[in-house]
């Protein structure tokens, strides 16, 4: 057994934690939070165990999945009561949640375009030294918390952070993340580690640098005795990095919802990643981490929402990505994060922020940050599309992009030239403004803004104004969250009857009639060779053809 060397098994993942709970932007953030923890957590986990066989049969219920119930089995209630114990002992950030919301409301109540500079001394003590106070041009008052500072602060706590290795026996295994934390269950391993640290970069190298059993115990802190229990999660199989690709023109490898890589001239780029493991039981054809180069020279995040800014998937490339790049924020809200400071609180150590039209120069190319209009339910929040220039040939990964004013598409047409391919989301129903971000708002939201106000993207008369703004000849809808392997996140539970589905085949028809060279909407696993648009690369059986919208 000492001499063989292991690395982690195709079917196991690693999960982020915090407190128990699945890790997204919003739940590293110090402010968001506080926000959650207060208004949405220690309130739906108190539901639960009022009534723990409501919240199990709600989950069971297609029309509510997504909602704010939780999937444990009532016989760990004792667990859950003691879960709950914990969050409400976090007094630092329940003291923040509460001093954000009542220095808003005194704000909203009192600030009327008088000086602000009184109301410094009547702020709580633990906003002070964190805060300022702001109008925008209407008198209308902002809390702006200082980011940075909060970071050194008691509401950001590292100990709290750990990571959760366990087998992914099948593609619907996992409960949903959101409002669903994660136990200890039997066969897993609960690795208390705060996410910057290197020794996460040791356990993911493995994937083709296996190590000695006696090495990982040591790396993960256990016991020689429990050392076995590693065993399970492991794999001798030897995992042999994928050729570079040396095609004159970019390939552009599908791995499912917004995560694409393109490759060219030497240069891997990879769209918001997100990487489904292969259940042990067997599932859908994916390409999964070990299909990735050993580098990938640029990760690029479009936007913070958790479908997005995945830390799953990050961390457990972290030691590949040379360069990460993120949407510059406007730092005046806190429920807009900076991902570049966020970023490198989890260690990452270059990240790049990028402004509309900023770029970055790649052989023969750039990566070109563009304008992103929709899919934040009208607050300000830091997003950005891209435009990846390779020779000739320009890409844009337009990702929730929402064709709110065709203006802005001719304008981006009209500085960096005819965007022929275009990978665009179409999840144009979207949640409710509350759904996301109910927590995080200070006042109680009216029941009709919160249907007007949703997080969507592009329904089929947008996409194709955009299409035609940018002078497109190729697209692919992506970005729907279709593959099961996303389901414990999105929970959208989409099928072909569903309107999003129906909208995004009306773009690929109409695509197709336009005489468009390609035009897809991908799923699993699809590569395309943009030198050769009648013949793209294996794995195409799993794209899924459009239908009649009828």
């Amino acid at each position: 057994m000492s001499k063989e060397r292991y690395r982690l098994a195709d079917s196991t993942t690693v999960e982020p934690l915090i407190n128990q709970w699945g890790v997204w932007s919003d739940l590293i953030a110090p402010a968001p939070y506080s926000m959650h923890l207060e208004h949405y957590q220690i309130k739906t986990i108190t539901s639960y165990l009022e009534n723990p066989e409501l919240h199990l049969k709600a989950c069971r219920n297609p029309k509510l999945i997504g909602g704010p119930f939780v999937d444990i089995p009532a016989e760990r209630a004792g667990e859950v009561r003691t879960l709950l114990s914990s969050m409400q002992g976090q007094h630092a950030n329940r003291e923040l949640a509460k001093a954000i919301t009542d220095v808003y409301e005194s704000l909203a109540r009192e600030a009327k375009g008088q000086s602000l500079e009184p109301f410094y001394a009547g702020l709580p003590e633990c906003l002070r030294g964190y805060t300022e106070l702001v109008y925008d041009y209407y008198n209308h008052p902002i809390l702006r918390l200082i980011e940075g500072l909060l970071y050194t602060s008691p509401y950001y706590n590292k100990n709290a952070q750990s990571l959760r290795i366990f087998t992914t026996v099948h593609e619907h295994s996992r409960r949903f993340f959101l409002s669903t934390p994660h136990l200890l269950d039997q066969g897993e391993i609960d690795w208390q580690m705060p996410f910057e640290s290197p020794e996460i970069d040791a356990l993911f190298s493995l994937e083709f640098s296996p190590q000695p059993l006696d090495h990982l115990g040591e790396v993960l802190g256990l016991s020689v005795e429990d050392r076995k229990r590693l065993l399970p999660l492991l794999s001798s199989e030897p995992a042999l990095p994928p050729e570079p690709w040396l095609g004159k023109h970019p390939r552009i490898r599908y791995l499912g919802h917004a995560c694409v890589l393109v490759e060219w001239n030497g240069v891997s780029i990879l769209t918001d990643p997100w990487i489904g493991v292969m259940p042990l039981n067997g599932g859908l054809e994916r390409l999964t981490y070990r299909d990735l180069p050993e580098k990938i020279d640029f990760a690029l995040i479009t936007h913070a929402h958790h479908d997005h800014f995945v830390p799953e998937t990050l961390l457990r490339l972290r030691h590949r990505i040379e360069c990460l790049v993120v949407p510059k924020t406007h730092g005046l809200f806190y429920t807009d994060p900076s991902l570049k400071l966020l970023a490198r609180q989890i260690g990452f150590k270059n990240v790049v922020e990028v402004d509309s039209l900023e770029s970055l120069d790649i052989p023969d190319g750039e990566i070109v940050a563009a304008p992103f209009l929709g899919e934040h339910a009208d607050l300000a929040h830091g997003k950005s599309a891209y435009v990846i220039r390779a020779g000739k040939d320009r890409i844009l990964f337009a990702a929730d992009s929402n064709c709110l004013d065709p203006n802005l598409y001719r304008h981006l047409r009209r500085c960096l030239g005819d965007l022929e391919t275009v990978f665009l989301g179409m999840e144009c129903v979207g949640a409710p403004l509350s759904w996301l971000y109910g927590a995080l708002l200070p006042s109680k939201i009216r029941h009709i803004h919160d249907n007007e106000r949703r997080t969507k993207g592009s329904d089929s008369k947008a996409a194709l104004a955009m299409l035609e703004a940018v002078g497109a000849k190729r697209v692919y809808i992506y970005a729907m969250g279709n593959e099961p392997w996303f389901q414990h996140s999105m929970g959208l539970g989409l099928s072909e009857d569903s309107f999003q589905i129906k909208e995004a085949n009306k773009v690929v028809n109409e695509a197709r009639t336009r005489g468009f060279t390609g035009a897809q909407r991908p799923f699993g696993v699809y590569d395309v060779h943009l030198g050769n648009d009648a013949n793209p690369l294996p794995h195409t059986h799993l794209a899924i053809p459009a239908k009649s919208s009828e």
